[in-house]
């Protein structure tokens, strides 16, 4: 008797996707806030905005994906965090320009889907969507047989925040003596993956199991460590002091990353020794013999984000960040300049 041909005996399962979405309907609805108008489900998620709270509204959007860390969740088998590492991008991308994160989409696509493992992924980015204090109002699980292997999946992420136009961070009002703040990150976050894999695993000098004396836990799970997210904490600098601009420190550190919130005629000096750097960056540079300027072009080196404040409000920021439990430290200043980083 010939097999049934149905869309399951061609690789996509239909019930399992409905199984992963009833093991995800509670994390969702967990992240609710005021404004979600629409239940998990639907063609199109709804928010409603309360244009009371905003002379002129302005929205403000941003994408992106956790890039190849998501190869090392694969690798470990342990996928709660790296949706953490999802909203984190896309979040503090928004509050860049000082827009509050209102709601948050995640894409999962996958070789098969696992109802345990989607519901896995989904809880960390729950609970990044929680941290940022933006509600995950929708999704899509695709599951893509004979373009991804079964264990295989990857993530993208896509968020919207609010500001009003008075209030935009935009970097124009930066000048010659502000200082820069500096706000530590817990890891690489998720820049550099590819340079580190090829380096300490391709090359079979290290296994992901590994416990070395510079770290609490194996390398594995040290790499696997979440992306702080900061969107909270900026809002409220910027509602007590006076926020000239914020650097999401990501892909390019802050070499890359800082001239973009910079005026072209300004250079951003950062000190180095001015802040400590995580024992996974010496690490890294030491296994590789990476150039101290290459590593801080690829990594954040320890600064996840940066705000630049006038020289009468830097006691302030680090206090409001102190207290808020992120450690920050001063780490430059502004001068005139071409719009570039310069390291002393």
């Amino acid at each position: 008797m010939a097999e049934e041909k149905t869309y399951k005996w061609a690789g996509v399962d239909i019930e399992a996707a409905d199984q992963a979405i009833c093991r995800i309907k509670q994390l969702v609805e967990e992240t609710f806030r005021p404004g979600v108008l629409s239940a998990i489900g639907g063609f199109g998620s709804m928010f409603e905005i309360d244009l009371a709270k905003f002379e002129r509204p302005v929205l403000v959007s941003s994408t992106d994906g956790v890039g190849t860390k998501i190869k090392l969740a694969q690798m470990l088998g342990k996928h709660d965090t790296v949706g953490i590492d999802l909203v984190a991008m896309c979040a503090d991308d928004v509050v860049t320009c000082g827009a509050e994160p209102l709601f948050f989409l995640d894409y999962i696509s996958t070789g098969k889907v696992v109802p345990e493992r989607i519901a896995e992924i989904v809880s960390g980015i729950a609970a990044g969507c929680k941290k940022a204090n933006c509600a995950l109002v929708g999704g899509e699980i695709a599951e893509h047989p004979g373009v991804l292997l079964e264990e295989d999946y990857d993530l993208a992420g896509f968020c919207v925040g609010i500001v009003d136009k008075d209030r935009i961070i935009d970097g124009s009002r930066v000048e010659s003596e502000d200082k820069i703040i500096g706000i530590l990150s817990s890891g690489l976050h998720s820049n550099g993956y590819s340079l580190v894999r090829k380096l300490l695993f391709e090359s079979g000098d290290f296994n992901l199991d590994d416990q070395l004396k510079q770290f609490s836990k194996p390398l594995g799970l040290e790499l696997l460590t979440p992306s702080i997210i900061y969107a909270p904490v900026i809002l409220k600098l910027a509602s007590q002091v006076e926020v000239k601009a914020v650097a999401h420190i990501t892909g390019g550190g802050m070499t890359e990353n800082l001239p973009r919130v910079i005026p072209e005629n300004t250079d951003a000096l950062i000190y180095l020794g001015s802040w400590p750097i995580h024992n996974i960056f010496t690490f890294i540079q030491r296994v590789g013999d990476i150039d101290l300027f290459e590593m801080l072009r690829v990594f954040n080196m320890g600064v996840g984000m940066v705000v630049i404040v006038p020289p009468s409000d830097v006691r302030k920021t680090l206090e409001i960040l102190s207290l808020s439990v992120y450690r920050a430290f001063e780490i430059g200043e502004i001068v005139e300049g071409c719009g570039r980083v310069q390291y002393r």
